[in-house]
């Protein structure tokens, strides 16, 4: 069971962490921080859409119109968190 836990593991923590740096780019760009028409911002912001948008659209199908507010990256983060903190860990002590 540890040989499936600990990529498993991994795995989750790269997305922890590709999701912490898609929030702060995203409010970094909303309060003008970062400008769009720089070229490696626009590349590390697309990048970091395509990555994640696989996980939002299916959340976002679900959630209702919150027009303004974008809720699917805060309840992806919070599924995130909840499977491996504690859903992984409890599977593995069975």
């Amino acid at each position: 069971m540890m040989a499936i836990y600990g990529p498993l593991r991994l795995i989750l923590d790269v997305a922890f962490f590709i999701m912490i740096v898609h929030i702060v780019f995203s409010w970094l760009i909303s309060f003008q921080i970062l400008n769009l028409r720089q070229p490696i911002v626009t590349q590390i912001w697309l990048g970091l859409n395509k990555l994640l948008e696989p996980i939002y659209t299916p959340i976002r199908n679900i959630l209702p119109d919150t027009r303004p507010l974008d809720l699917a990256p805060l309840v992806a983060f919070v599924i995130l968190i909840s499977l491996r903190d504690y859903i992984l860990p409890e599977l593995l002590l069975r």
